[in-house]
């Protein structure tokens, strides 16, 4: 399970994080979703501990990640996941070695070992025998799943995306979606997603919550989500300019 409670961060003057509270249980999918600059990548890096937060904490199955000494914390991060917005391959190495590296940096498994991993994660995100290709001669969508391929080949009990389906074509987000959803089934992994893509969203989430304001302004189910009659998040949820400010949030 994941905690984030009272989360407050300011980078200078600019207040990101103003309370932000979210529970994650185990086994579901939640969405995060948000304007542009909000602060969504900002709360989820408090959970691998890229950032601590100036007020409040994070816990993860149990652990403060806060206050856990480097060594506990890298292996706390060797459970969680992390896909990046871009992919952030590295463009001079093949896909098999992008996908090894976090594998090797471990140091527990022998290379045949880590060939058999890495093979084993490029199949589970439908890109067989890719490993001796390099970046530039994959796709955008493609090089979205070697990101994922590198996660999941850690075995991880978490994963964080980091707008997974940004830049792609609508078919090829359709596949980024099924790819979560099939990590979700079949490795029993709990998520956190971040997007701007409500079709996203709704097709991948258990809950969804709004950042809003440095804080979580709704969260709940899809159907409630879909029915809310919060006008900021309805706003947002339909991509409407006009918005009546006068509602208060919903509880």
């Amino acid at each position: 399970m994941i905690s984030l409670r009272d989360i407050h961060k300011a980078f200078g003057p600019k207040q990101v994080l103003t309370g932000f509270s979210l529970e994650v249980n185990e086994g579901e999918t939640v969405v995060i979703i948000g304007y542009s600059g909000s602060g969504k990548s900002v709360a989820i890096k408090h959970i691998v501990g890229l950032l601590e937060p100036d007020r409040g904490t994070v816990f993860v199955d149990g652990l403060e990640v806060p206050r856990l000494p480097r060594r506990e914390l890298y292996a706390l991060r060797a459970r969680i996941g992390y896909v990046f917005q871009f992919a952030a391959l590295f463009d001079s190495l093949t896909i098999g070695d992008n996908v090894a590296m976090g594998l090797r940096k471990q140091g527990t498994l022998t290379e045949a070992e880590i060939r058999g991993r890495v093979a084993e994660a490029l199949d589970l995100v439908d890109l067989p025998n890719v490993e001796e290709r390099f970046p530039a001669e994959l796709s955008g969508g493609m090089r979205k799943r070697v990101g994922l391929a590198r996660a999941i080949a850690l075995r991880p009990k978490y994963l964080l995306y980091d707008e997974p389906t940004t830049g792609l074509d609508p078919v090829t987000s359709a596949v980024i979606d099924e790819l979560m959803i099939r990590m979700r089934e079949k490795l029993g992994v709990t998520s956190i997603v971040i997007t701007h893509d409500m079709r996203s969203a709704y097709r991948v989430g258990s809950r969804i919550a709004m950042l809003y304001e440095g804080k979580v302004r709704q969260v709940g189910t899809v159907d409630e989500i879909r029915r809310t009659a919060d006008p900021i998040v309805r706003q947002f949820i339909e991509g409407r300019a006009d918005v009546d400010l006068s509602v208060p949030a919903a509880g």
